[in-house]
């Protein structure tokens, strides 16, 4: 009962230090994908903090899986370095006695896996892709940063301003570059603001400014000034429907109903996230072993090795299973069952070893020694 307290509060100990490390890295390089995502006038800047919260949550279930698994190797790793794992096995224990105090540390990592993967995480991307979706339905005008020409969602007008945009107030210093059937014309305004007019069209009403159209030279250039001037800006829906979602954003319960291979292949992948948890944690407890005059660092090279080769081949699965080329319920389990077979066979190998240890086997030993 010591041990098993002693043995959860290390696990738990390694386990904040190493969510520490690989959220706080998941979080710097979400940070600097979005902003230069915001900089490219790709998303609204006022929705960075909004959108960095949302990718967090999106890669907390691997950033948890990895924790758990780390945190179950660096602790049997420690044991075996500082030679605990002698006594352990002198005493008469097993290694098999680790996976009850692993598995209650575990167990509310694997549940909160299971939580995000079926909810948290859908509910983040379907969040995310309507701040996105907004973002590039939004008008022309409120689009534009002070500094950077941006094209129109037409692809007909260039826009440049130098003074703010936001959702009412007006901009400075508008230029407006427009290719129609007349040809091209320039537009150079003081003032430029977003209304809506009496048919609930959206209008940009531009004011004390001037208007070029045609090629400069030629006998059908025209140049006028004005005191305003508007062009109807193309308004779109705001709403995103339940089809118009990426399929990883659908919700678990909605995802059930769609007989598509896309939607089974993201319930596999959904599926496996709380599975592959706890395989790689009951994987660890074998896999800790170290010879205590070398190093540890080669385990920590090989438990990332396999992660990512873990976690590649469940993707790897879910798009065949995509591709249509193989079943759902062909696709979920194979690779689990390997795995789950890995760590028994594990098991196994290290029980044999570590049967000398055994106070039988030392009475054997030293039997055998006298005798000579």
């Amino acid at each position: 009962m010591i041990f098993q307290r002693a043995l959860r509060r290390e696990l738990i100990s390694s386990a904040g230090a190493t969510f520490t490390v690989l959220f706080t890295i998941i979080l710097t390089w979400t940070l600097i994908s979005i902003l230069g995502k915001a900089a490219g006038g790709k998303v609204a800047s006022s929705d960075v903090l909004a959108l960095i919260a949302f990718a967090a949550l999106n890669y907390l279930p691997t950033v948890l899986i990895l924790t758990s698994f780390i945190s179950v190797l660096l602790a049997v790793t420690r044991s075996y370095r500082d030679s605990e794992m002698v006594v352990w096995f002198a005493s008469g224990q097993s290694l098999t006695a680790w996976i009850r105090p692993v598995l209650t540390f575990g167990l509310p990592i694997i549940l909160l896996t299971g939580v995000l993967a079926f909810y948290a995480t859908p509910w983040s991307k379907q969040k995310s892709a309507e701040y996105v979706e907004r973002f590039t339905k939004r008008e022309d005008l409120q689009k534009v940063s002070p500094g950077q020409f941006k094209e129109s969602s037409s692809s007909n007008r260039i826009f440049f301003v130098e003074g703010n945009a936001g959702e009412t107030a007006s901009v400075q210093n508008v230029f407006v570059n427009q290719v129609d059937e007349r040809g091209t014309s320039v537009i150079v305004a003081k003032e430029g603001v977003i209304e809506t007019g009496d048919n609930g069209q959206r209008y940009l009403v531009l004011k004390n400014g001037r208007r070029y159209q045609g090629m400069p030279g030629a006998a059908d250039f025209q140049t006028m000034e004005f005191d305003s001037y508007s062009m109807r800006v193309a308004q779109q829906a705001q709403e995103l429907d339940a089809a118009g979602l990426p399929v990883n954003a659908i919700p678990t319960m909605e995802l059930l109903k769609i007989p598509t291979n896309q939607a089974r292949a993201e319930i596999l992948w959904r599926i496996s996230l709380p599975i592959t948890c706890l395989l790689l944690m009951l994987l660890a407890i074998p896999l800790g072993f170290v010879n205590p005059r070398a190093g540890s660092s080669t385990n920590l090279i090989i438990a990332i090795l396999i992660f990512f080769t873990y976690n590649n081949t469940v993707k790897l699965f879910e798009g065949t299973v995509k591709q249509g080329k193989l079943s759902f319920g062909m696709g979920w389990w194979p690779l689990h069952l390997i795995a789950l077979l890995t760590v028994i066979a594990l098991f196994a190998w290290r029980l044999n070893v570590n049967s000398r240890w055994h106070p039988r086997a030392l009475l054997a030993s030293f039997k055998r020694k006298e005798a000579k």
